[in-house]
Formats: structure tokens, sequence, C-alpha cells
């Protein structure tokens, strides 16, 4: 039986499936997973499907992950979160502020669900969850034995972490913990923010500057099908962002703690005149460059020549070489997305 799995993915590509399980519990998604696996079959674990392109139908189960519930205790110095993975993101920032909790403020409409934060490492604004994060528990697929593991444990880095490693396909994530400190420091290193006053501005404030910059750059998924950023802002090193800033002094560029330098993508695809370019219904969006849309009619093949174009135009003109942030989903999984667009 094939379902298509359009709703399912935010670029709205039309794909099918041979089978699609909404999870509500843990023992439903491991029932659907092992089920899976007695078939031989591939399966993928999806949240809202906001950081994926299926470039091919897939030749399994997807199972939707939707295991909820959001429990919050307060210690001295710290309120402490139990979020379950199928919990949307935005929603929990918002519920967040409202009761007083600050902290995740920066990371504002940030596409998709609590799950798939640890797996990104999800960042925007100066603040990564690795920030907030407390541990990340999981549930091992093979032998249903749970797992938690510490922030240390989870081995984040930029857009990164143990999920995209070896515990790929081995585990699920069932729930995050979070950690919002009482003693709240407000991050306005980024655009508008720099604006604000840190004296007396307000974690409201900055949610609310962070919202506006996000919805007048960046394309609402349900207008026009898109996966957020395209492409992982470059980190170089400091000898290659001398030689970048000598030719061009105006690019943006983020000193980091080991001596890199990390570089706004969508800078460097603006400045190779690529917004509003157009393959097929595939378009580099005209507001944001680092967005990468479907305007109605677009096909994963569209959306993967538009992608190598792009890398081929900031490759030629700048020496570096952007890799995809968005996963890409073959037949029986994930495929490497580097090496499908290079």
């Amino acid at each position: 039986m094939n379902l298509s799995l359009k709703p399912w993915n935010t670029f709205g590509i039309d794909r099918q499936a041979q089978h699609i399980v909404c999870a509500e519990n843990t023992q439903q998604l491991l029932t659907a997973w092992q089920s899976a696996m007695r078939n031989q079959q591939p399966v993928l674990i999806l949240g809202e499907g906001s950081n994926v392109l299926f470039l091919e139908d897939f030749s399994g189960t997807v199972i939707i992950n939707r295991i909820k519930g959001i429990d919050i205790q307060e210690e001295a110095d710290a309120w402490l979160l139990h979020v379950g993975a199928g919990e949307n993101w935005h929603n929990l920032v918002q519920l967040t502020l409202e009761k007083g909790l600050p902290g995740l403020e920066n990371l504002a409409l940030i596409p998709g669900c609590v799950g798939s934060s640890p797996i990104q490492n999800i960042g925007a604004y100066g603040v990564e969850l690795q920030r907030v994060c407390n541990y990340v528990d999981c549930v091992e697929l093979n032998s249903g034995k749970p797992l938690r593991l510490s922030n240390e444990a989870c081995r984040f880095g930029y857009r990164d972490s143990i999920f995209k490693h070896e515990y790929q396909n081995r585990y699920a994530i069932t729930a995050v913990g979070l950690r919002l400190a009482k003693a709240w420091q407000p991050v306005l290193d980024y655009g508008d923010l720099t604006r604000l006053d840190p004296a007396s501005v307000t974690p409201q404030q900055v949610f609310d500057t962070v919202c506006k910059m996000r919805t007048s750059k960046l394309p609402d998924p349900k207008v026009n099908g898109n996966a957020g950023s395209f492409f992982k802002n470059p980190v170089i090193t400091a000898e290659q962002a001398s030689l970048l800033l000598a030719q061009f002094p105006q690019a943006p560029h983020y000193p980091q703690q080991d001596g890199s330098m990390k570089l706004a993508a969508g800078w460097l695809i603006d400045q190779c005149q690529l917004k509003g370019t157009t393959l097929g219904g595939a378009a580099v969006h005209d507001l944001q460059a680092l967005v990468l849309i479907n305007t109605g009619q677009a096909t994963s093949e569209d959306v993967v020549r538009l992608a190598h174009l792009v890398r081929q135009r900031v490759g030629e003109k700048f020496a570096i070489w952007l890799e995809p942030e968005v996963r890409f989903i073959g037949r029986a999984g994930e495929v490497n997305a580097v090496e499908t667009i290079a």
C-alpha cells in the first residue's frame, strides 16, 4: 500500500511510502519499528518533516513521532522541563514565555518537533540547544531499553550530535530535558537584537524581535514549501578567514571559541546574485538566499539541481563549498547530501 508523504514534509515534495504510522507512545513506536525489521523493511522516524528532502519514494515504514507531554519542575536556581519528543518546538517556546520561564526566546519559530532539536543541535541568533539541554531520553530500537544521555554524552557540535552518527538508526528520541536558569542572560549578538538595550530588555522583547526577523525573511511552509535554512553556515579556519576578509571586508563573520570563523551562508549566496533563481519548480527565496523553496510543483530533482547550482557558484566565487543542513532521504533511508549535490 503506497501512502503520500506530501503532508509529512514541509518541502511539500510528493513522494510515497509503503507504510506510515503515527506513534503516540514509546511502545507504539517500538512495535512499528520492530514490525518493519521483521519484514526487512527500511524505517524512518520523523517529527514534522521540517528538515528532510525525499529524493525518491520510501520503500518501507515512516514512523511519525507524536509522543507528547510537558512536565515542569522548579529548583532554587532553575526550571527543569521534561518534554515529549512529539511536541511542537515553537509552541514550547511560547508556553515557557507565558509561564515566565525565559531562555528559549532566541529559538522562536524554528520549525519541527522537540525530539528533532538535539539531532541538529538547533540554533539561531547566538543560542544553540546545547546551551539549555539537560539530557535526552532515548529508547534502543532493537531491545526497547531506555537510555538517558547527559548534555555531554550527546556530543553536540555545530548542527551536529551523536544522533547523526553512531546513534543514528539505533535509538529513537522519546523526550528532551531542558534546564532554564533563573538568572536570565539575554543573547543579543545578531541582527535587530543588537539594537536592544541589554540592561532593560525583556525575554518577550527578544522573542518578538526574533519572530519579526524570521517572518520578514523566511517563507511560510504552508504557502511555499521549504525546509528552513537549506545550507549550514560554513566554519573556516582563521587563515582562510583573513584571506577572505582581505578581499571581502564587508562579509559577516563570527569568531568561534576554537579560533575558527563562522560565515553567513545566506550572504555568500546573495553575493552570487542567486536570489530568485528558479530551476523547474524550485527557487532560491527572493528575501532570504539561504532558503530554497517549492514554488508549487517542485520535484526533488529540481531542488537537487538548484542546490548544486548554488554550491557551485559559491565555490567558484569564494572557494567555500557549502553543505546542506537538510537531511536527504533515499529509498532506504538517509543518503549523503553533499555527494548528492556535488
